[in-house]
């Protein structure tokens, strides 16, 4: 990080002057608050270098507190970690590493973790596909009300991934997430009533 922001200074510090330069003593000396506030002042002007290292900066400092937080069972610091894990946004991207901080927030009943963990395991991404996991979690995150879990376990109920097929649940679910506002839901609860009526009624 220190040879791409001193790469960086010698390319544009003649173009912008001092407070890009302030912008990397500041960092190099670890005060990353006024270093922020030097590389903000010229993102503001639309410096995209500035604007770039500021995004770096501004995750690198966000994942060093989610991990502080995250530490004391806090399960929004948890998903946040996960999710920056799974973005390779201010660490390395490492999706083992993502789920396992989606696993600390699920089991206290984070709803969004709860949520991807569903996604990942009905995809096979990163782990072993897994219907019936997949189906557990959206379960979990659908009883505390999220409408793209209810789609889900919509789509589950319709295409009988982990469970028996059945267009009666399927109607219920999609139902759910439908008077949410949920696109898809709504979008495939319309098909499916007009070509099985009798699952609507």
């Amino acid at each position: 990080m220190k040879k791409i922001i001193l790469a960086l200074v010698v390319l544009t510090a003649v173009l912008f002057g001092g407070d890009f330069e302030d912008g990397v003593k500041a960092y190099n000396n670890k005060d990353y608050k006024k270093a922020m506030a030097f590389f903000q002042k010229i993102a503001d002007q639309e410096n995209t270098k500035a604007q770039h290292n500021f995004g770096v900066m501004y995750d690198k400092k966000a994942v060093e507190l989610y991990q502080k937080i995250a530490a004391q069972e806090n399960a929004k610091a948890q998903y946040n970690l996960g999710l920056m894990y799974y973005n390779g946004q201010g660490v390395k991207q490492d999706y083992k590493k993502a789920m396992a901080f989606y696993q600390k927030a699920a089991d206290q009943g984070n709803t969004v973790a709860q949520y991807n963990l569903g996604l990942m395991y009905d995809s096979g991404q990163v782990v072993k596909q897994d219907y019936k996991k997949a189906m557990a979690f959206y379960q979990k995150a659908a009883d505390q009300g999220d409408a793209s879990a209810q789609s889900n376990i919509g789509n589950m109920y319709y295409f009988g991934k982990g469970v028996k097929k059945d267009k009666i649940k399927t109607y219920q679910y999609w139902m759910k997430a439908a008077k949410q506002g949920q696109p898809n839901a709504q979008g495939n609860l319309d098909i499916l009533c007009k070509n099985s009526p009798w699952a609507c009624k």
